[in-house]
């Protein structure tokens, strides 16, 4: 066996030039090895073969009517191209036309490095990609390649059918490639305007001007008009805020929330929709927020009335570094007397109209008795005594004060609450005239 093949042979007898020869006879043979793709190139690189030449006739005078073929198909097969404009249908046309006329080209000079998306889509308007989806995309695409497939042992040269045919699958990879990057493309487009359009409504809540126009932008992002609104605000993580939009965005979707999202300076703000329970919803986002309070604004119908939601969120954002056993996420609401004492308008007329005035309402002895047991530092006994009444009922009066206001005064931070409540109506009866 070492004498019938001797290692020293062919350095011998064939000189190292001798390399390149495989890939002559490979210029010569009609079929490549399809196990290398990339050798499909070489094997029709040779554009002054006789038979080269003629099926590239072939072909070019058979573009016409394979176009007009796959147009036929596409309105034979696909219902969603018959049910289109006709517009649209013939920029659909123009494209299949192009293809083909690409494919044509790239035939004729395998080995030149041209731009197959601007050759085929090029030809079609932008507008195009938001009228046909990318599935529709495949499907013309598969069509097209379909009717060029069957019309090879017509179109090719005697001997040449394996050589288009090769020739069509590469360049079918190359369309697929080309088809993938036109709408990758285009969804980068959208997605940065989608961007700034969502940034310019969540703005617009935060500032105070929704109005009709935010609305209609916010359904043009798929904005459905949930009946529960609230914001949640919170400190902005360092990093690219596009990852941050998009934790937010998983967050929602497995709490099957609909939310409006953007980070304006170095606050990240949440619209959220869908939920009557904004703790509830502040706790199922508040992953991708950055350490610190998080604060969820009270629910409200619409859009057009989250403005109330994020201003009291905001205020309490503010807020929240006077109540240092805050919980996280916290409610605006429960921030009431930290945004009274910090200026908050709103918090000051929530709490005389929705504690001060019903206590007001609800008989003098209330007030009364509610004052008077805050300044014996919650005693029931001193209560009773100042008041010249039984303990029990002092006891009976406070049930009704937690029964009218929802806040109790046996608890430590409802009882603050309750005072700045006392503190903020008695100031507001002694500004009105006499």
């Amino acid at each position: 066996m070492r004498q019938s093949c001797p290692v020293p042979q062919p350095e011998s007898s064939q000189p190292e030039p001798s390399r390149p020869q495989p890939a002559a006879r490979s210029s010569q043979a009609p079929s490549p090895s399809p196990a290398h793709p990339s050798s499909s190139s070489s094997s029709h690189a040779h554009p002054h073969s006789p038979s080269h030449s003629a099926t590239l006739k072939r072909l070019e005078k058979s573009s016409g009517s394979l176009a007009a073929q796959a147009i036929a198909r596409m309105d034979e097969t696909l219902p969603w191209y018959r049910a289109m404009p006709p517009e649209n249908r013939s920029w659909i046309g123009l494209v299949a036309q192009a293809g083909i006329a690409a494919f044509t080209e790239w035939f004729r000079r395998p080995d030149a490095p041209q731009a197959i998306s601007t050759d085929v889509f090029g030809t079609a308007p932008r507008e195009l990609t938001r009228a046909i989806t990318l599935r529709q995309t495949v499907e013309m695409v598969r069509t097209t390649i379909e009717v060029m497939e069957s019309a090879i042992d017509e179109v090719a040269a005697p001997g040449d059918e394996s050589v288009l045919r090769e020739a069509l699958l590469v360049y079918a990879r190359e369309i697929a490639f080309a088809t993938a990057q036109v709408y990758a493309q285009a969804a980068e487009a959208r997605g940065a305007w989608d961007a700034r359009l969502e940034s310019l409504v969540v703005n617009a809540v935060l500032s105070g001007e929704a109005d009709e126009g935010a609305v209609s932008r916010a359904a043009a992002l798929g904005w459905n008009s949930p009946e529960h609104v609230c914001v949640v605000l919170g400190t902005a993580p360092d990093g690219d805020s596009e990852l941050t939009v998009e934790a937010i965005r998983r967050a929602a979707r497995h709490a099957k929330l609909q939310v409006l999202t953007g980070v304006l300076g170095n606050r990240l703000v949440v619209i959220a929709g869908g939920s009557d329970n904004p703790l509830a919803v502040a706790k199922a986002l508040i992953g991708p927020y950055a350490a610190g309070p998080v604060v969820a604004g009270p629910v409200v119908p619409d859009l057009l009335a989250a403005t109330k939601s994020a201003q009291a969120a905001a205020a309490g954002l503010k807020a929240c570094s006077a109540w240092q056993d805050a919980t996280r996420p916290v409610l605006a609401d429960d921030l009431l007397p930290e945004r009274a004492i910090a200026s908050d308008p709103a918090a000051r007329e929530q709490l005389v109209e929705e504690i001060y005035r019903p206590l007001e309402e609800a008989g003098s002895a209330l007030l009364e008795t509610l004052s008077v047991y805050l300044e014996q530092a919650s005693s029931l006994e001193g209560a009773a005594r100042m008041l010249f009444v039984h303990p029990n009922t002092v006891r009976y009066r406070l049930r009704r004060v937690t029964d009218v206001t929802g806040w109790s005064p046996s608890d430590v931070r409802s009882a603050f609450t309750l005072r700045i409540a006392l503190i903020l109506g008695r100031l507001a009866d002694g500004d009105q005239p006499a």
